[in-house]
This record gives C-alpha cells, structure tokens and sequence, in this order.
C-alpha cells in the first residue's frame, strides 16, 4: 500500500507500465466535474471509475482483494477512512474469489486504518487487503483500475 499526496503521483510511475496513462489522464482532466461512470484508457487493464459510495462504518466496510489490478483510489467530495490487512493475514473468506470482478471478500475488520483527504490519494497491490469507502457521508471518488 501507498499513500500520499496527489502532487507526487507521478513518482510512482516507474511502478507498471501503465502508471503513466493513468497519471496523464488524472492530470488533464477535472476529476471533481466528471461524472458517475467508467472510462477504459487502454481497453481492460487501464480503466478510470468515477464512483459515490454510500455512508459506511468501520464495521460494514469488508476487507477486499484483486489478483489481477493494482487500485489507485482518490477520494474527491471528502476525507475517506480505508482499511489495510496485509493480504497474507485475510484468511476469513465471505466470497471467494470472482473472475469476472477480480475480487475476494473476507470476513472482520482491517488491522489498521487510514484517513485519506481529498488531495491524496492509496495505492492497492494485489498484496494488499483493504476495506475502502469508510465515511459517515458517502465519497465521491476516483478508483482507478491498472493491469497488474
């Protein structure tokens, strides 16, 4: 997991080859006026969701992970809590694995937990358990998903 500020984004880029198409398209577009809905930059593997969560507690947030997409997530409309457990240590499984959506669910709460502000933003790896969308409002928000 990463965080930091948005500003810096563009160090990351060396981490996937397809880093920098993201950074590109967050950097050129006014991400606060996009609408609800996706936008595939690279077909598949590099694809832009512009999302609004619902209100969620710590306790309703479900720990999750992909095999095969990194998650950059960029809260807009507020600060956002997301929740972090080594992938390794989720071993309660609610919902196996789905192909189709890349993502498993596992049961209890993340380990620890982190506020990220508007201006900021999370890196997700495939190593990486994480419950994002905790806020007492719902976020508007960017997730964007790259090819791992």
């Amino acid at each position: 997991m990463i965080v930091d500020k948005l500003e810096n984004l563009e160090k990351y880029a060396s981490l996937n080859p397809l880093f920098m198409g993201a950074i590109a398209f967050l950097k050129s577009n006014n991400l606060n006026a996009m609408e609800i809905g996706k936008t595939e930059l690279s077909g598949k593997n590099l694809v832009v969701n512009v999302a609004q969560t619902t209100p969620k507690t710590k306790e309703q947030a479900k720990l999750e992970t992909h095999k095969e997409f990194i998650d950059i997530q960029i809260p807009l409309s507020e600060a956002e809590v997301m929740g972090y457990t080594p992938a390794k240590d989720c071993t309660l499984i609610e919902t196996p694995y789905s192909i189709e959506k890349d993502i498993t669910f596992f049961k209890g709460m993340a380990q620890d937990y982190i506020t990220i502000k508007p201006g900021m933003f999370a890196i997700f790896f495939p190593q990486d358990g994480h419950a994002p969308g905790i806020s007492p409002n719902g976020v508007k928000k960017v997730i964007v998903k790259v090819k791992a």
